[in-house]
């Protein structure tokens, strides 16, 4: 934050800033008497007022310190002033403002300009901060609010809540009901047991009865087959004629008692024939019997089952119940963790938006200086181009100038060369009169150049 100004405050601007934000419950005549208990208090409170979720006691030591110190709990008040003191320092540090000592929170100075100098850097902070705040409400208005989504959550928590409660008493109700179900299934459980042994018992039964009939079936064919014989024999000896009539008839006789005892033996087999008819019958209808209580004890266990399934889900609900509170408690950290990083994308845009004003006034402030000199560079640059015209004309002036003399030169030296040729022919000749009167008349003309 550089170039931050820390114009010193009144003290009771200061005490009004401080109430008015709720950091410190302080008056001017407080300020003008520092103690450090009340500068202890103020930064204190400032703090949470900077960050109001930061769970961070001062009264907490350092694992390196518990290595050092041999009785941490006589250093407790040493340690939070001097966790605060670091605080403080590093607060200062981030604003760019130098000056506060460990004095200056222990043992204030009694005159309170020092520590005012110190609060009114806190204070134009505090301004600082919320006008910046105020620029990125409009931002913050846009986002979903997390109070509606934590309303919402809540809303939906006890919606569950009131279900599992109705489930619960629901189950709580028919608890009795599924007891006396459990009760007479377990009974009917054993009747069926008991009937499966009957019937076990009784197909066995059947099975002898079965194979006592077919025995019986076997001995009624084989007497039906020797009476048929006997009753051939019998008509075999009807026709014959016999001499020994006595012995015929005792024959006869024979053949009688043996069809009677046939036809005894044959009522026997078909009363208990009859008779296993009816005990089969009898077992039909037991098991028809049996059938119905196992439908029903069927139907009870499906009922059973249902409970059991509500059961169950009254379980998955508590679970969800669970899994939603975890989810709530993950979206609280991530909301501290939203705010942690909202605050510094705050420090950050002010840090940018002040690195951003002071780039913008230092680059205006090079641009006037570029416009001042451009004008004046200009200005000169008139000058040069108007004293620059009057040099190229008089340079013409003056080139015409040496152009005629020049020429004036030239001729000049064709009479001088024209001369001395009459200097040197005169001198040839002796002639020192006119070799004297051309010397003469070359000086005149060289005086005249």
């Amino acid at each position: 934050m550089a170039n931050f100004s820390f114009p010193e405050l009144s003290a009771a601007e200061i005490a009004g800033t401080l109430q008015e934000e709720g950091i410190a419950n302080v008056s001017p005549a407080d300020l003008a008497k520092p103690s450090a208990e009340l500068l202890f208090g103020i930064f204190s409170n400032l703090f949470a007022y900077f960050d109001p979720f930061r769970n961070d006691p001062d009264s907490q030591i350092g694992f390196e310190a518990l290595t050092v110190l041999e009785d941490p709990s006589q250093h407790a008040d040493s340690i939070r002033v001097l966790n605060l003191y670091q605080k403080i320092k590093e607060f200062f540090a981030s604003i760019q403002y130098h000056g506060f000592i460990l004095r200056d929170l222990l043992r204030p100075d009694p005159k309170p300009k020092r520590t005012l100098q110190h609060l009114s850097a806190v204070v134009n902070f505090i301004y600082y901060r919320n006008e910046k705040l105020q620029l990125l409400k409009p931002i913050l208005d846009e986002m979903p609010s997390w109070e509606d989504r934590k309303i919402e959550l809540t809303s939906r928590i006890s919606e569950l809540q009131n279900a599992i409660q109705d489930h619960e008493m629901e189950a709580r109700m028919e608890e009795p009901v599924v007891l006396q179900l459990d009760a007479e299934v377990r009974d009917l459980e054993q009747t069926i047991q008991n009937y499966n042994k009957q019937q076990m018992s009784l197909k066995t039964h059947a099975k002898e009865l079965k194979e006592t009939i077919d025995a019986i079936n076997n001995q009624i064919s084989q007497a039906d087959f020797k009476l048929m014989n006997e009753s051939q024999e019998i008509s075999k000896l009807s026709a014959q004629v016999v001499q020994s009539p006595d012995k015929l008839q005792i024959a006869l006789e024979e053949k009688k008692s043996a069809k009677a005892d046939a036809k005894n033996l044959e009522k026997l087999t078909t009363q208990k024939v009859l008779e296993k008819a009816a005990a089969l019958e009898l077992y039909t209808k037991a098991h028809e019997k049996l059938c119905k209580h196992l439908e029903k004890m069927q139907a009870l266990q499906e009922q059973v089952n249902k409970n059991k399934a509500l059961e169950k889900e009254v379980k998955a609900l508590k679970a969800k119940q669970s899994d939603e509170n975890v989810s709530v408690m993950t979206l609280e950290a991530k909301l501290v963790e939203k705010q942690g990083k909202a605050q510094q994308a705050e420090e950050m845009l002010k840090m940018a938006e002040k690195e951003r004003d002071e780039t913008l006034t230092e680059e205006n402030r090079k641009l006037t200086e570029l416009r001042s000199q451009y004008e004046q560079k200009l200005k000169l640059l008139d000058l040069i181009e108007k004293e620059a015209e009057v040099m190229v004309s008089e340079g013409e002036r003056l080139l015409q100038e040496v152009e005629s003399v020049r020429q004036s030169g030239i001729a000049t030296q064709q009479q001088l060369l024209t001369k001395g040729e009459e200097i040197v022919r005169a001198f040839d000749y002796n002639d020192k009169k006119i070799f004297q009167k051309k010397v003469d008349e070359l000086e005149r003309i060289s005086s005249l150049v």
